[in-house]
C-alpha cells in the first residue's frame, strides 16, 4: 500500500494531462530562505537577531534593531548538480543560475528625546528570495519488464479513437505507438513486453521571490516587534524529454519514441508575518514569529509532443493542444521560536526552530473542487519542522560566520526521503558607512523519482547545490 500511494503521487505524469496536484502544493509550500550573505552564511538562524534585511521574511521583529537607515543588494550564483541512479546506470548533470537573492532598504526613525520609551521605529521594503528551482536531471537505464506505453494502453482500452484523451492516448494512437485490433475499442502496443533503453532529461527553472513591506519598533531596548506584508510571486518552468529506444533491436518493427512535455507556472500571493523579540539580558534574546498561510492565485500552461520511428523508416509526430488552467493555492501556517546568545561585540550563537504542517495545504478552483487531490495532501504529507543554527565571531572589522540547516522530510510514513541538509559559512567586513559580506551554502537532498507509475523501480536522485552570494550594503 505504501508503494502504491507513493507511485500515485510522485511518478512522472507522462500519461495524463499536466495536473494541478499535491506535487505543486508541496513545491510552493516549501521555503528555503535566501536573503543576505550574512544571514545565509549563518544558516538563516536570525529569528532572535536583527538589523539584517533577511529578517523581514523570517521574523520581522528583527527590523527593530536597526539604529540607522541602510540599503542592501545581494547578487548570487547558484550551481545545482543532480546525480541519478536508475536500473544500475549512473548519470549526472549541472545547471548554473545567476540571480538576485536580496535587494532592499530600511529607514530608521530614532527619537531625539532620550526619555522616550520607544527607541526607534523602522520601515523597510524590498525583495527576498524564498526558493530556487533551477536544476537539470538526466536519467537513463534499461527496462526489460515494461514500457510507458503500457499505461497509455490501459487508458485507451474500451475507448474509441475519436474519444481518446488529447494529452496522452490520442497522441500515442496518432503516432502508431498504439493501434486497434479488429475492434475500435481494443488496442495493442508497439512495445508489448518492454526491452527498451529508457531515458529522461528534465530541466527545471524559476524561483519564488517575495516583495516585503515591514514596520517595526524598539521599546526600551528590550522588546522588539514587527509585522510584514509579504507579496510572493512564483515563476516555474519544467521542460522534459522522455525516450524509449530499441537499442538491442529485439522489438519487431519498433525503433524509438520521444515524449516532450512543457509546463509553465506563474502566480502571485499574499501573506502576513508578525514577530516578537525580547532581550532578557544584554546577552540573551528570545524570539517568536507566526506566518499566515500564503494565498496564491496560480496559472499553469502546458503542452506535449510525441514522435515515433519504426524499422521500416516511417516516422510520425503528434502534438497536444495548448492547455491552460487557473486555480488557487493556500500554503500552510508557519510558526517559529528562536534564541540567541550575544557575547558583547565579539561573538554570537543563534538557533531557530520552525513548525509547518504540510498536510494543511489546499488547492481550490471555481470550476474544479480538488477533492481527491486535497485528500491526498492530507494523507501523504505531515507536520514537520526545520532547524537552523548559526554563529559569528568578530575580529573587527572582520567577521567569520558558520551555520547549519536541517529541513525534515515532509512525507508521511517514510514514503520518501526528502530531507534537506545544509552547511554554510562566510566572511564580512563592516565599517561605519558600508559593509561587504560573502556567504556560501552547500546543501544536499535525495528523492526517488518514478518515470511512470508502473515502472519496476525508481531513479534515486541526489541533488547537491552550491550557492555563493555577495551582499553590498550602505548605511546612511
Amino acid at each position: 500500500m505504501k508503494k502504491i500511494t507513493f507511485l500515485f503521487i510522485f511518478c512522472a505524469v507522462s500519461v495524463t494531462v499536466f495536473a494541478q496536484n499535491q506535487v505543486e502544493a508541496l513545491r510552493y509550500s516549501q521555503i528555503v530562505y535566501g536573503g543576505t550573505a550574512r544571514s545565509m552564511a549563518m544558516g538563516n538562524a536570525f529569528g532572535a537577531l536583527g538589523a539584517d534585511f533577511s529578517v523581514l521574511s523570517m521574523n520581522p521583529a528583527g527590523i527593530g534593531f536597526y539604529k540607522g537607515s541602510e540599503i542592501t543588494f545581494t547578487p548570487s550564483i547558484y550551481v545545482g548538480k543532480a546525480n541519478s541512479i536508475y536500473s544500475g546506470n549512473e548519470n549526472e548533470d549541472i545547471k548554473y543560475n545567476f540571480n538576485i537573492s536580496n535587494a532592499g532598504v530600511v529607514f530608521a526613525i530614532i527619537p531625539k528625546k532620550a526619555e522616550s520609551s520607544w527607541k526607534g521605529v523602522q520601515l523597510g521594503f524590498g525583495v527576498n528570495r524564498l526558493a530556487n528551482y533551477n536544476s537539470s536531471v538526466l536519467i537513463e537505464g534499461p527496462n526489460a519488464q515494461n514500457s510507458i506505453l503500457d499505461e497509455y494502453l490501459a487508458d485507451a482500452m474500451g475507448t474509441e479513437p475519436a474519444d481518446l484523451e488529447p494529452f496522452g492516448t490520442e497522441m500515442a494512437f496518432n503516432t502508431y505507438l498504439l493501434d486497434t485490433i479488429g475492434s475500435l475499442t481494443d488496442y495493442y502496443s508497439a512495445v508489448p513486453r518492454g526491452g527498451t533503453m529508457q531515458s529522461k532529461y528534465i530541466e527545471y527553472s524559476g524561483a519564488v521571490n517575495e516583495m516585503v513591506l515591514t514596520l517595526g519598533g524598539n521599546y526600551n531596548d528590550r522588546l522588539y516587534i514587527g509585522g510584514t506584508f509579504g507579496f510572493p510571486y512564483v515563476r516555474f518552468h519544467e521542460n522534459s524529454m522522455y525516450q524509449e529506444i530499441d537499442t538491442e533491436d529485439t522489438i519487431g518493427g519498433f525503433k524509438g519514441m520521444t515524449l516532450n512535455e512543457d509546463l509553465e507556472t506563474s502566480g502571485t500571493g499574499f501573506n502576513f508575518k508578525f514577530g516578537l523579540i525580547y532581550r532578557i539580558t544584554d546577552w540573551v534574546r528570545i524570539g517568536a514569529s507566526v506566518h499566515t498561510p500564503t494565498f496564491y492565485d496560480m496559472k499553469d500552461t502546458y503542452s506535449k509532443e510525441m514522435t515515433s520511428s519504426f524499422d521500416n523508416g516511417a516516422k510520425y509526430d503528434a502534438q497536444s493542444p495548448q492547455g491552460a488552467f487557473s486555480y488557487k493555492l493556500t500554503t500552510p501556517l508557519r510558526l517559529s521560536g528562536s534564541v540567541a546568545f550575544v557575547i558583547g561585540q565579539h561573538a554570537l550563537i543563534s538557533a531557530d526552530y520552525e513548525f509547518i504542517d504540510y498536510s494543511d495545504a489546499r488547492l481550490r478552483s471555481s470550476v474544479y473542487k480538488f477533492i481527491d487531490e486535497n485528500r491526498t495532501i492530507e494523507n501523504v504529507y505531515k507536520a514537520t519542522s526545520n532547524l537552523r543554527v548559526g554563529a559569528e565571531i568578530k575580529f573587527a572589522p572582520l567577521s567569520v560566520r558558520g551555520g547549519f540547516q536541517m529541513n525534515v522530510s515532509p512525507y508521511a510514513n517514510n514514503i520518501n526521503d526528502g530531507q534537506r541538509m545544509a552547511i554554510s559559512g562566510g566572511l564580512g567586513i563592516r565599517d561605519k558607512a558600508y559593509f561587504i559580506d560573502l556567504g556560501y551554502v552547500y546543501s544536499t537532498k535525495t528523492e526517488d523519482y518514478y518515470l511512470y507509475s508502473t515502472v519496476p523501480s525508481p531513479s534515486v536522485n541526489k541533488f547537491t547545490n552550491h550557492n555563493i552570494m555577495l551582499t553590498l550594503g550602505y548605511r546612511f
